[in-house]
């Protein structure tokens, strides 16, 4: 096996999974916050990523994404388990299909890091593992279906596939002659940067189809230097690279904090893409930014910004034909 290869998979396997345990190591006590010890939804967050959080700060706005708090059990009206309509919209187990010209292939339900404001936090991947039979059917539905121009690889994160079963996915797509693009949607070059190992970058480069590689980051805390070198051997590969984020109450609900997360992201070679209002999933209400306040945050950030670098303002609408842009 790769020896680089070993280091993403050890540093998955030994990031934390237990709150007491990344209290601790915080120097955080449980009574500083309403922390939830256990959850449906567990924690998970590499170390790498908890090193960018600052000791003794419960408000670490890096912190507050990833930490089980008892906020998650209360119930509001209007928040559910498919906030967005995925399992309506499935065509075949793995394959989403909203919007016209392109669907969503979910490859794996895991993820090197569990966002507490997950939309698919409550998704049952149980219930939509690809087996070797299912996977066949979704690659049919894509070649019988010729109005198709771009595959979004999703999950989950993709990108926690192994290479051989990635590479082996992305080069059946790119054999598919009416498909333009394929695009891939990953938190990991944020979170886990080793993943971007130079065999990847390699298989990248080989490539046919345009390749748009859309990064998740929310707060410039997030971005250090190992994510820097992640997204500069992305982009050497021929491919765009853009970041989407979603509007967190706490976390990056202040203009001058997005203003700063587009420069630095121009700064690594990543244009701002979307802004997402967030999507009711159950269990994230204490996120929610109203519609109002992001209105006006959006004002701020045009003042200060170049237009390539104000991402839109969107929320998504079970059975809209595409996301709605708010501003």
């Amino acid at each position: 096996m790769n020896p680089t290869l070993k280091t993403w998979q050890h540093e998955l396997t030994e990031g934390f999974s237990n709150v007491k345990e990344l209290c601790n190591y915080l120097d955080l006590t449980p009574s500083q916050y309403s922390i939830l010890h256990s959850s449906e939804f567990p924690l998970r967050v590499p170390r790498e990523f908890v090193e960018r959080m600052e000791k003794g700060n419960i408000d670490d706005p890096l912190l507050k994404q990833i930490l089980p708090i008892q906020d998650e059990e209360i119930s509001f009206p209007g928040f559910n388990n498919d906030p967005v309509g995925d399992i309506n919209a499935m065509t075949e187990t793995g394959v989403i299909h909203k919007y016209q010209g392109r669907v969503l292939f979910i490859t794996t339900g895991s993820c090197a890091i569990n966002c507490r404001y997950c939309f698919r936090r409550n998704f049952p991947y149980s219930d939509f593992q690809l087996n070797t039979q299912k996977l066949e059917r979704a690659i049919q539905y894509i070649k019988d279906n010729q109005d198709i121009s771009e595959v979004i690889l999703s999950g989950g994160d993709p990108l926690l596939l192994s290479d051989r079963k990635l590479f082996s996915l992305i080069n059946r797509l790119d054999k598919i002659y009416h498909l333009k693009r394929i695009r891939i949607h990953s938190r990991i070059p944020v979170v886990l940067p080793s993943r971007i190992t130079n065999d990847f970058c390699q298989f990248l480069s080989t490539v046919k189809k345009n390749i748009i590689f859309v990064i998740h980051s929310n707060h410039t805390n997030e971005l250090n230097e190992n994510v820097r070198s992640a997204c500069q051997k992305i982009k050497k590969c021929n491919v765009t690279l853009l970041n989407q984020s979603v509007l967190l109450k706490g976390i990056n609900d202040a203009a001058n904090e997005l203003v700063v997360l587009s420069e630095k992201l121009f700064s690594f070679d990543v244009l701002p893409y979307y802004l997402h209002m967030l999507d009711k999933a159950s269990g994230t209400h204490h996120f929610e930014v109203d519609k109002k306040t992001a209105i006006l945050l959006m004002d701020q950030i045009k003042k200060q910004l170049p237009g390539y670098l104000v991402p839109k303002l969107v929320n998504e609408q079970t059975g809209a034909l595409n996301k709605i842009v708010i501003a």
